[in-house]
């Protein structure tokens, strides 16, 4: 029961950060929770609030994103999604835990390190798609990568975190049938999902509006350290 609530308490506060900034929630849980479970069992969890966050963002959102940009986002990263959840299958732990480790530590140096909005080529740009697919489906997080190209895309703090919540849905609508198929729902993840849910919705409903109190430079520089802090968290496990 401890764990439970202790689960809980972790996920109202980093899916609060997430519903805010457009990402961090896993990446932020992941090393606070990884003493009482380990990291495959959290990143089953994760889908659950991750669709939690997205939807309840995308259903209030004042920004409305192109369903045509989304599905050409959606191309390429799906794809990578099958190829992630595949891997996440044959990746032993140990192994697993480094390669979440390092994958969220570069995706956090680099976006420190360039304080400035980058161009992207097309080409770049469908790459960055297909990778945000592969750590979706291997690790649950895509934030990383899919905000480093966003940013270079959108102007403004708002859009930004819509189209990073319209690409985090439907790919997380696919890691979820994947888990299904797979046998990946254990009835000890059940059990942390029913646990944690109506606190997760509370909370999240209400923290939705935090958004808006957020300015432009804040948004970048919070969002790129705590990636980059929440990446060599993990590695000191």
């Amino acid at each position: 029961m401890l764990a439970l609530i202790i689960l809980t308490l972790a996920a109202v506060l980093t899916y609060t950060v997430e519903i805010t900034f457009g990402l961090a929630g896993t990446v932020l849980m992941l090393p606070l929770l990884s003493f009482w479970f380990d990291s495959k069992t959290l990143v089953v969890y994760s889908v659950m609030p991750q669709i939690m966050t997205a939807g309840i963002a995308l259903s209030r959102s004042h920004r409305h994103v192109e369903p045509r940009i989304v599905a050409s986002m959606m191309a390429t990263a799906v794809i990578g999604a099958f190829i992630g959840l595949w891997l996440f299958h044959i990746a032993p732990l140990d192994i697993f835990r480094v390669l979440l480790a390092g994958a969220i530590t570069a995706a956090g140096l680099y976006l420190v390190v360039t304080p400035h909005r980058i161009t992207l080529h097309p080409v770049s740009a469908r790459l960055l798609d297909a990778l945000g697919g592969v750590t979706q489906g291997l690790f649950g997080i895509s934030g990383p990568v899919i905000m480093t190209r966003l940013i270079a895309t959108f102007e403004g703090k708002a859009l930004v975190r819509a189209y990073a919540f319209a690409f985090f849905l439907p790919l997380n609508f696919v890691r979820a049938i994947g888990y299904v198929f797979t046998g990946a729902f254990t009835p000890d993840i059940v059990e942390m999902m029913l646990f944690s849910a109506p606190f997760l919705v509370l909370a999240l409903w209400y923290a939705d509006r935090l958004h808006v109190h957020v300015n432009e430079k804040m948004f970048r520089r919070v969002v790129s350290w705590l990636i980059l802090i929440g990446g060599l968290t993990f590695f000191y496990r």
